[in-house]
């Protein structure tokens, strides 16, 4: 016969709830023990990364502009207007052919300048004998008085003579007083008339002279017609006037194309006298000076050249830099090629410094992810940094010489201070 143990029982369920108790509070622990965990390290591919070692010695400060173009210094571009309204009738040369200084651009006409032209010719023509008729008349007329004056000439000698004759024959006591006071009378008279003569010939010599010079002047006035007509009628054959390249014009020429005096018909540039127009950032812009050296690079060549000209203007976030070229440009440079260039701002000596990272500005703090002695990690750093260059930027502090960091774009682990590196 059994016997009934309620406090076996007891116990038993006592020690089952007391398991339970224990199994969930390890549960519990466990749980948050895994909660307080931190995520393992991410992986990365260590050939991915583009790593560089912090040194220290001297660069040289620069900004790039990775957008240019040549262009035409203010002084190589020969503008050629039209010298008259005309039209065009014939095009020689189009934009981008090679032209000297002779070189015919373009035929131009102008039928009212041809009868301008032939107008001022028989003005001229007419001024020319009108000059000849009356340098013909004045001279006869001068002729008439030379002789006048010439015969006035020799009663005043003879008369002078006689005079003097007669005052040895009063000295003698062989002519009467009032005898040779007539005489002397006479002389007198001839004297004056003489003197007279030889006025009014000079006047007569000044007046033929204005005379001459006025229908000179109606010459030479209509000469200078001729030669301005002569001149425009010539510039009817455009011709370069340089040796250079012939440029587009904004409004191209076209055969029946009418143009007003002063339009341009024609644009040559001398392709030994172009710069550089180099895009900055206006952020980057800021250093530079007129003055500074620069290097332009035409993918054909590199070319020394220094900045000269700033343009004050901002056009989307840039500046317009000129850079005149101080070397020979390379074969295939031609206006409107693009070209790259960088513009030495300073020298930087004895600093801290290492590659440029994919992201961060100068002057700022950034986050870096700095290697281990091992290589096979790397942790995130803070680093200050100062001035920066097109390759290079200094450090201030957070680095030391030979600390190797990761300079690539690492945005996508930003929520981790450390990866794995393989």
């Amino acid at each position: 016969m059994d016997i009934a143990r309620p406090d076996i029982k007891l116990k038993k369920r006592r020690q089952l709830y007391i398991w339970v108790g224990v199994a969930v509070v390890v549960l519990v622990a466990a749980g948050f023990g895994v909660s307080r965990l931190k995520p393992a390290s991410p992986t990365v591919d260590a050939s991915a990364v583009w790593p560089d070692t912090v040194k220290r010695g001297n660069i040289i400060r620069q900004v790039r502009g990775s957008t240019g173009t040549l262009i035409p210094r203010e002084d190589s571009i020969q503008l050629i207007p039209a010298q008259t309204d005309a039209t065009v009738v014939r095009i020689r040369a189009l934009p981008g052919t090679i032209v000297t200084p002779d070189t015919i651009l373009l035929d131009l006409s102008d039928p009212e300048l041809d009868q301008k032209l032939l107008n001022a010719k028989l003005a001229q023509q007419q001024a020319e004998a009108d000059y000849k008729a009356l340098e013909a008349q004045l001279q006869s007329t001068l002729m008439d008085k030379k002789i006048i004056a010439a015969q006035v000439n020799a009663d005043y000698t003879s008369d002078q003579l006689q005079a003097q004759t007669d005052k040895q024959l009063l000295d003698l006591g062989v002519m009467a007083g009032v005898a040779y006071n007539k005489s002397k009378n006479t002389a007198d008279q001839l004297a004056s008339q003489h003197k007279l003569s030889l006025e009014q010939l000079e006047v007569n010599e000044n007046n033929i002279k204005v005379q001459l010079a006025s229908g000179q002047s109606k010459i030479d006035q209509a000469k200078t017609l001729v030669d301005l007509y002569q001149k425009q009628t010539a510039a009817l054959e455009v011709r370069a006037g340089i040796s250079g390249e012939v440029a587009a014009l904004p409004t191209p020429m076209q055969v029946g194309t009418h143009v007003a005096a002063g339009t341009p018909v024609a644009e040559v540039i001398q392709l030994d006298k172009l710069k550089a127009g180099l895009q900055i950032a206006e952020t980057q812009a800021h250093d530079i000076q007129i003055g500074q050296p620069a290097t332009i690079d035409t993918h054909n060549g590199i070319v020394p050249g220094h900045v000269s000209r700033i343009d004050p203007t901002v056009l989307n976030g840039t500046r317009t830099v000129d850079v005149q070229l101080d070397g020979p440009l390379p074969p295939g440079a031609v206006p409107n090629l693009s070209v790259d260039g960088t513009i030495d701002l300073e020298h930087l000596n004895d600093v801290l410094y290492v590659g440029r990272p994919a992201l961060g500005n100068e002057n700022s703090t950034l986050s870096l992810f700095k290697e281990e002695p091992d290589h096979k990690g790397a942790v995130r750093v803070p680093v200050k940094v100062g001035k920066a260059s097109v390759q290079y930027i200094t450090v201030l502090d957070g680095l030391r010489e030979g600390d190797t960091v990761i300079l690539s774009d690492m945005s996508r682990y930003d929520g981790v201070d450390r990866i794995r590196l393989e």
